[in-house]
């Protein structure tokens, strides 16, 4: 018997686990499981954690197996080639097996006291809450040496993105979240990098899951280097919320453009009953234009979002499929 399937039964009921992906964090596995051990040492229930190798270049995998072999609560998964952090949540939430999951950065730029406080919100049989998300933007959250730049990009991003979901959402795009279990295998996720953060949010308000936001402490990295990357998260920030709000974009440029195309309509009318209107200025073709092409992009906005409430639609039913093949496995 290996020691994974050991592991899996002397951790039968599991309360907790934690999932947390790595990319070339050699240096920082020590410090996390340290760090993450010292935050739950109160801990009532059983807990586990989930280190998830994403395809690491350096010792990350071997130092994280050494350390496997000690620590009974600890199962590293990995694979060899890098995918991205949506592919590495994914494994995780797979290997997990608490009837709660929260998900953090290996180098803990939200402190690992955060994992209780996510974990008490999730719990509470009065709050119902089915995701709960850390936040640093919100009112009560705070940052801590992050660079101004980053920042900036960061917060403009995220304000974007408040356009493209039904309830403000502060953060979207931060990994320290908790689930109910049961809430997160009743979705299915195609996202192998950042965007999956998106792609649960947009999937949890289609097939209405409950979402709370609680503020957060975000730190500037001790040690390792940052994997951000601006111009990818950036397009994938603006490509999203055009797709999940289309009517915003196309709807604002066709009204912008009928609107424009009836005042010069107005105008040549006012011309015409004041015997001004001139032959030789080009208006009249200019107001079709832009009347025609004004109503195209209204039918495209309207197009667009009736597809939008059928995406949703498949999601609620893909939902329920989920649910009703989990129940089954059960019993």
């Amino acid at each position: 018997m290996d020691k994974e399937k050991i592991k899996m039964d002397s951790f039968s009921k599991i309360e907790l686990s934690i999932v947390t992906p790595m990319y070339n964090e050699a240096e920082n596995i020590e410090t996390t499981i340290n760090r993450l051990t010292l935050a739950m040492k109160d801990f009532p229930g059983k807990w586990e954690m989930i280190f998830v190798n994403d395809g690491s270049t350096d010792k990350t995998l071997e130092i994280a197996r050494a350390f496997e072999k000690k620590i009974d609560n600890l199962i590293i998964a990995s694979y060899p080639l890098n995918k991205g952090r949506g592919r590495a949540l994914k494994t995780g939430f797979k290997k997990a097996r608490g009837r709660y999951i929260v998900s953090t950065d290996f180098d803990l730029s939200y402190s690992p006291d955060h994992i209780l406080k996510i974990y008490k919100e999730l719990s509470d049989p009065d709050q119902m809450n089915d995701i709960v998300l850390g936040s640093a933007y919100m009112p009560g959250g705070e940052t801590k040496g992050v660079s101004a730049l980053r920042l900036f990009i960061s917060k403009t991003g995220n304000n974007i993105l408040q356009f493209a979901f039904p309830k403000k959402i502060y953060t979207s795009t931060c990994i320290l979240r908790g689930y109910k279990r049961k809430a997160l295998k009743s979705l299915e996720f195609e996202s192998d990098r950042k965007e999956i953060h998106l792609e649960i949010l947009s999937k949890a308000f289609a097939t209405g899951l409950t979402i709370k936001e609680i503020p957060a402490v975000l730190e500037s990295r001790k040690q390792g280097s940052s994997k951000f990357k601006f111009k990818r998260t950036a397009l994938t920030h603006i490509l999203f919320s055009l797709f999940e709000k289309p009517i915003f974009v196309f709807g604002a440029i066709g009204g912008a453009l009928s609107l424009a195309g009836f005042f010069i309509g107005l105008y040549i009318a006012w011309e015409r009953f004041s015997g001004s209107l001139s032959p030789d200025r080009p208006l009249i073709p200019l107001m079709i234009l832009l009347l025609v092409v004004g109503t195209q992009f209204l039918c495209f906005a309207f197009i667009a979002s009736q597809n939008i409430f059928l995406r949703n639609e498949m999601f609620r039913l893909q939902r329920q499929m989920n649910i009703l093949k989990n129940n089954h496995g059960k019993n």
